[in-house]
């Protein structure tokens, strides 16, 4: 986020700098995107679920207060304008005025209230919306957000899929917690997104169709969105280079992405996954045995060939990755890397205490919860065998079990991948903050503690100057990178595939996961 709001921000009209539709070409109404989810959905209701699969169609069914353009700028949506108060306790929302969701009833400041009450009470992200004590609403299209704290990261929370208004009138027949098991999840959903439901079947689509009564005016440009659920790649492969698929987004497979590459129609772009954030790294559990000794953890990372991982592993299609800040988060400080380097290894293994003995200095094991990251696994098992570090691969039968090993910490190292989720305050605190230790899979499960990082990041996470703030994560990356507690080897190679027919797909910072209104057919 390139600044936190302050004052007024209105907005001169809803076809602002986030459309990147060309001006030289007119967008067509009409027509029926086929486009395709990689795994079965959950929940179709954002407000209660994360994950890129409720994420694409949540974000077509409900609508946020703001949306993002590609500079990391707030825009309006739901919200006309917005006011944050110079103490940063008070965030104003002045709605729309002819909102409505799908089943005609008008959307108020009342249903903005309720789903922060909803959000606070059932998504995993706690972090989104824990300063935010009260929500105010001293008329129907004004929200008041009262603070407990100053809280940047509130903004990009507005957006996306981080922040769906859902409607009282059909989720408030319970309690609050009911809400993430509620039956119009996932049929009957109502929302106020540009798109509502026509079917879900869970394991073969989603199919939504346009909302004629949409809150901005000729939008959006689609009549209906079929969103076909292959998990198989190259299933889906196939599906993109025959034209059964016009878009598809999240693909990560390099030998698929490169092939995908080699189609002539075929548009294949990582562009768009800035505020999701995807980073791989070699998690090490600091809190017990050789790896609780940083000496160790950098052995590791000096025996670890990244350019062998980014060229070979993944063949060219992700990005260095330095720090727990995703490359494309204007947060981001690359850090002085761990050019492999055995001898200097070795030297820090003997250092440390462990000597070859019988071959070995000593034996580790190293997790992994899917498939497809059992090459970089099998790698660093061969890659520590250089250094004379024994290394047994423990792959689990499926993800709960791994993310229980994960939030117990029964494990020395794991092969993981991270989102950061737009704001450092949402994806990236909860890995490096002593006081989310082992609190459940992708919480501080390294049992890092470091004084200075969470002062650091206490004071990022209310610091409304940009400045000052971009100055503490820099300073909070600078010591994760010495300290190890993860060595961070590469982005996840996210790329989204479209075809010569379809214009102005969403590559934003929020990719899929944000309206498509503006996306249509050229023929």
């Amino acid at each position: 986020m390139k600044k936190f709001v302050k004052g007024l921000a209105m907005a001169t009209a809803l076809t602002a700098s986030f459309a990147t539709v060309s001006q030289a070409e007119e967008p067509k109404m009409g027509g029926t995107l086929i486009t395709v989810l990689g795994s079965n959905v959950r929940n179709l209701n954002s407000s209660v679920q994360s994950g890129i699969v409720t994420g694409f169609p949540g974000a077509q069914l409900f609508a946020s207060p703001l949306r993002y353009d590609e500079n990391w700028e707030p825009q309006p949506y739901l919200a006309e304008a917005w006011n944050v108060s110079e103490d940063g306790l008070t965030v104003t929302l002045n709605l729309v005025k002819n909102a409505k969701f799908h089943d005609g009833t008008p959307l108020t400041s009342e249903d903005v209230a309720f789903s922060v009450d909803v959000i606070k009470a059932n998504h995993p992200f706690k972090s989104m919306f824990a300063p935010v004590e009260s929500v105010e609403t001293p008329d129907a299209h004004t929200a008041v957000l009262k603070l407990s704290k100053p809280h940047p990261a509130l903004m990009l929370a507005m957006s996306g899929q981080l922040m769906s208004i859902i409607p009282k009138h059909i989720y408030g027949d319970g309690e609050i917690t009911d809400v993430k098991t509620h039956a119009r999840n996932n049929e009957n959903v109502v929302g106020s997104g540009p798109f509502k439901l026509t079917e879900f079947k869970n394991g073969e689509h989603v199919i939504l169709e346009r909302f004629d009564d949409f809150f901005i005016d000729g939008r959006p440009y689609l009549d209906k969105i079929v969103m076909r659920i292959i998990p198989d790649p190259a299933a889906r492969a196939i599906a993109y280079e025959n034209g059964e698929l016009h878009m598809g987004a999240f693909e990560s497979l390099p030998r698929i992405i490169n092939r995908l590459k080699k189609v002539e129609n075929l548009t294949v772009t990582p562009d768009g996954y800035g505020a999701i954030g995807p980073i791989d790294w070699l998690a090490m559990n600091t809190t017990k045995g050789p790896l609780s000794d940083v000496r160790v953890r950098k052995a590791i990372a000096y025996a670890v060939d990244k350019n062998f991982i980014h060229k070979a592993l993944m063949q060219g299609t992700a990005n260095d990755s330095t720090s727990g800040i995703h490359p494309d988060s204007p947060f981001y400080v690359a850090q002085e890397g761990y050019d492999v380097d055995l001898e200097k290894s070795a030297a820090l293994l003997d250092e440390a205490g462990f000597p070859v003995k019988d071959g070995s200095r000593m034996s580790l094991t190293i997790d992994f919860g899917w498939p497809g990251v059992k090459p970089q696994v099998e790698y660093v098992k061969a890659a520590l065998k250089k250094v004379n570090i024994d290394v047994e691969v423990r792959a689990s039968a499926d993800f709960p079990t791994w993310a229980k090993k994960m939030g117990t910490m029964d494990f020395d190292m794991s092969w993981d991948t991270v989102f950061n989720w737009g704001d450092p305050v949402i994806g990236v605190h909860r890995t490096y903050d002593s006081t989310n230790i082992a609190k459940g899979v992708w919480s501080n499960t390294q049992g890092y503690s470091n004084a200075r990082v969470d002062e650091l990041l206490t004071m990022a996470a209310v610091e409304t100057d940009d400045a000052k703030r971009k100055a503490l994560y820099a300073e909070f990356q600078q010591i994760i990178a010495d300290e190890l507690p993860v060595y961070h080897t590469n982005t996840l190679p996210y790329h989204t595939v479209y075809n010569d027919k379809v214009g102005n797909p969403p590559l934003g910072i929020w990719g899929t996961s944000t309206p498509i209104d503006m996306t249509y057919l050229k023929e």
